[in-house]
């Protein structure tokens, strides 16, 4: 005689859990596309950052280019060493 009460308890307890399940799913999956909206609207402005930072560089690069040569000469390892030989010197004079 106490089986089928039982067997009708443990079935209403299942039903609670899936009911509580579905709500948490539910609660989830709004969640979910809530953080994946927010991802999308970040990755726009993380694009458009990247972009203008390439036209950035580019321009740079256009602008630099006239003294292209003189900052290679000027770079060289001898030409620094120069260059800190005058400053030594102009420093002890």
């Amino acid at each position: 005689m106490i089986g089928p009460w039982l067997l009708g308890v443990a079935g209403a307890v299942i039903l609670v859990e899936v009911l509580v399940l579905a709500i948490w799913t539910r609660r989830l999956a709004k969640g979910g596309q809530a953080l994946a909206l927010m991802v999308t609207t970040q990755r726009a402005l993380v694009q458009a950052d990247l972009q203008r930072l390439q036209a950035t560089l580019e321009e740079t690069r256009r602008l630099w280019a006239p003294y292209r040569r003189a900052l290679r000469w000027l770079r060289h390892p001898l030409v620094a060493a120069l260059l800190a030989s005058f400053w030594r010197r102009w420093r002890a004079a």
